[in-house]
């Protein structure tokens, strides 16, 4: 409907806007990489757009992997945190699209509020 496009393109221009803006963060910092995952499951979930969410996500996920030492402990868990929420929206998105191109499945939502936090790969604080 007329009304849910218009609230749609008015949340894409919001979270581009609000992307733009957070490129000013370090790439491993909360809030930027938290938007992303946000605007990541919009493009996915109301954009139904899977290879735009997937890139995004991969881009932030790679960004900020390389800089988790560096943080202090507050910062570190928060960002591995949402870091392991991207990593698992990438996992589950880019098996539906694997799928969905040998026609095997249609793509399922994720719930990102109930994802387990496990980061294995997260480099160890030391601190």
């Amino acid at each position: 409907d007329v009304y849910k496009r218009q609230v749609s393109k008015k949340a894409e221009e919001s979270y581009s806007s609000a992307k733009t803006q957070a490129e000013s963060l370090p790439p491993t910092d909360p809030v930027r990489i938290g938007l992303i995952l946000n605007y990541s499951v919009f493009k996915y979930e109301i954009g139904k757009n899977p290879k735009g969410a997937c890139e995004m996500a991969k881009a932030a996920f790679d960004s900020a992997i390389n800089g988790l030492q560096d943080l202090e402990e507050d910062k570190y868990k928060d960002s591995t945190a949402i870091l392991q929420l991207l990593k698992d929206n990438l996992t589950l998105w880019s098996s539906e699209l694997n799928e969905g191109e040998e026609g095997e499945q249609k793509p399922q939502s994720l719930n990102i509020l109930h994802s387990h936090l496990f980061f294995p790969e997260a480099v160890s604080y030391t601190h």
